[in-house]
């Protein structure tokens, strides 16, 4: 019984690693789709204080022709939110093809060291995954 259920597990693993892996990165053909172009994909915190503001914002436009949709924005781990103030660091309403728009996200300045974390946006721009990056390190307390 020990081994079925080994078994069972193992392959279910497997399969939401295969399905993970498929996440799109293909872009799509359709000419009038949304495109997003950021103004820079990573951020440089340089040396920081402990414990100082951590939130950061890559500022980006629609350069493509139908309104772009941000479904979600997702940090690596739990030192990076996406979330601030209890509140989607992103976009909620499409962003009109010209139009200007930020993602905040938020490194917890209470982890010491240096530090390189990828965020994942995931919109139905051109190309739907996109990976943006922070780093810095953060001075220990004093």
């Amino acid at each position: 019984m020990k081994r079925i259920a080994s078994f069972v597990t193992v392959v279910g693993m497997c399969a939401l690693l295969n399905l993970k892996a498929q996440e799109s990165v293909v872009p799509t053909n359709d000419p009038n789709a949304p495109d997003i172009k950021f103004e820079t994909e990573v951020i440089d915190y340089g040396v920081i204080p402990y414990d100082s503001d951590g939130v950061r914002e890559f500022k980006f436009k629609n350069v493509g022709k139908s309104p772009l949709t941000i479904t979600n924005v997702q940090g690596e781990c739990g030192c990076t939110a996406t979330t601030i103030d209890g509140k989607p660091g992103w976009p909620q309403e499409p962003i009109l093809p010209g139009k200007t728009g930020t993602i905040k996200v938020k490194y917890d300045t209470k982890r010491t060291g240096r530090f390189e974390k990828n965020i994942t946006v995931t919109s139905n721009a051109k190309y739907p995954v996109v990976k943006l990056k922070i780093k810095g390190e953060v001075k220990p307390k004093e």
